[in-house]
């Protein structure tokens, strides 16, 4: 082979190279652009609709509001939602595509069906409102507060960490409000909760979801006889799920359009327990037939049970938080009535209630998969059982806390029990330890290495980076959101 000849060769290695170089910065740059583009496409049309309807000369702030309320929806469907269907992805029981699709269709349900009538103009009573704040200034304090919480929001999602919405909001709130009046204006002592929630959620989250997966482990995993042993467990940890999400439906999902009583919500935690437990033993009768007595096999069996509970789960979560996006812009649209006044609770009219809906799902199917992939796949390995664990301890922990009177977060207790499943994990299996002979000794030089080996194989079943970083992001969520609130609301009353 001549010199020329090599000379061409490497020039064409080289040129495939960059075509292959451009190719990937041009695809890498089509999925920024893409969603962006449909993202503003999206909020200039609520502009043009807002635009539309006739606000007198109130028009322009209103149009900044639904415009601020949908960039808020979008970033609770990038960020909050991951946090219901990560585990179905991780564990492999649906695809990216699906857990978007299931979401989408049940967050949206969520909010449109159960969403409610009625929200109050003040997130979570953080202040309290008085003559001290003019109704010019309360517009301006909500347009921060919604503002602020939306841009930390956005970076949290940049920065791949799962914050609470509720907790974002509160502190846009906060911020605000003492931006408006002083700290006179703040319900302390609801506050004093709010920032308990920040321990009870993940280590509520974490004990329940740890609980559930030794139990799963010891019973039906490590035992000789699998097949026996998931015949006659699984229907039951099935209707254990029906009836927690019977009470957490009826306690939480429901709360805005149905107020059960304690009694009718046993009763109705019962009957679905009952109703499940019967349903589920053919169901898995029929499901282990053509199963081995092999731990994979086993998986399968919590595949339904899951889908079903992070499609309510979701349901649940667009029942609630969508006051979250559009509670503040209703607050604001409310006081141009014929009253002129701060109202303590205001009905939302379906115009916002859709601009909260889309936005969620849309910021989902844009913007949801990086958050999905960190919470499913990114933070410890999962698999069907671990990641119905996970999707279980969120109901039972809000039931739970409801009953108890303590406050959570959604986010907080499923992210803390994915980090429940993990450590649980690194405390049962250690999988490249090695097992040193009864009466064995090991030199010091040997024992030092045999101790770096097992730490070593130990971290790699959590990731301590994404500890660190989601914990340190949940600390900072209220004071940055405060903190940029204040600033905005200073600004807006420059103008």
């Amino acid at each position: 082979m001549t010199q020329t000849t090599k000379n061409l060769e490497n020039r064409y290695v080289n040129d495939l190279r960059r075509l292959d170089f451009i190719r990937g910065q041009a695809l890498q740059l089509r999925s920024i652009i893409v969603p962006l583009g449909l993202s503003l496409l999206f909020l200039a049309t609520v502009a043009l609709f807002v635009g539309g309807t006739d606000f007198s000369d109130n028009t322009l702030i209103i149009i900044c509001a639904a415009v601020i309320g949908g960039y808020m929806a979008l970033n609770i469907g990038a960020n909050d939602v991951a946090n219901n269907m990560g585990p179905a992805v991780g564990g492999k029981v649906v695809t990216i595509t699906a857990a978007i699709l299931i979401a989408a269709v049940c967050e949206s349900a969520g909010a449109l069906l159960a969403g409610g009538d009625v929200v109050k103009t003040i997130s979570k009573g953080i202040i309290m409102p008085g003559g001290e704040v003019s109704v010019v200034e309360f517009r301006n304090l909500m347009l921060s507060a919604l503002l602020a919480a939306a841009l930390w929001i956005n970076l949290a999602t940049i920065l791949s960490a799962p914050v609470s919405t509720t907790h974002s909001i509160v502190g846009g709130v906060l911020g605000a409000g003492i931006a408006a009046a002083g700290v006179g204006l703040v319900n302390w002592p609801t506050m004093g909760k709010i920032a308990a929630s920040w321990v009870i959620s993940p280590v509520f989250g974490a004990m329940i979801s740890a609980s559930l997966l030794l139990f799963i482990k010891t019973k039906i995993l490590n035992v000789d006889d699998r097949i026996t042993a998931a015949k006659k467990w699984v229907p039951i940890l099935i209707a254990l799920m029906a009836a927690a999400f019977a009470a957490y439906m009826s306690m939480k999902g429901l709360k805005k359009v149905w107020k059960p009583t304690p009694l009718v919500i046993a009763f109705v935690s019962t009957a679905s327990f009952l109703v499940a437990w019967a349903l589920s033993n053919p169901f898995i009768a029929r499901r282990t037939e053509n199963l081995k007595n092999r731990k994979k096999d086993i998986y399968c069996l919590f595949d339904l049970p899951l889908i079903i509970g992070v499609a309510l789960l979701s349901f649940a979560h667009g029942a609630n938080d969508v006051a979250n996006a559009v509670g503040p812009l209703a607050a604001i649209v409310s006081t141009f009535d014929q009253s002129n006044e701060i109202a303590s609770k205001v009905t939302i009219p379906l115009w916002v209630m859709v601009i909260g809906a889309v936005g969620i799902a849309l910021g989902l199917a844009l913007f949801g998969p990086k958050l999905i992939a960190v919470v499913g796949q990114k933070i410890t390995r999962l698999n069907s059982p671990r990641a119905y664990c996970v999707a279980l301890s969120a109901a039972i922990t809000v039931l739970i806390a409801t009953t108890l009177g303590l406050p959570v977060s959604s986010t907080h207790i499923a992210v803390g029990a994915v980090f429940g499943v993990g450590f649980l994990r690194e405390f049962t299996e250690n999988p490249n330890r090695r097992k040193v002979r009864p009466g064995h000794k090991l030199n010091a030089t040997a024992e030092d290495a045999f101790k770096s080996r097992l730490v070593r194989s130990t971290r790699r079943l959590v990731r301590r980076r994404f500890v660190l970083s989601i914990v340190a992001a949940w600390l900072i969520t209220v004071p940055v959101s405060a903190a940029v609130a204040a600033m905005i609301y200073y600004f807006l009353r420059l103008l």
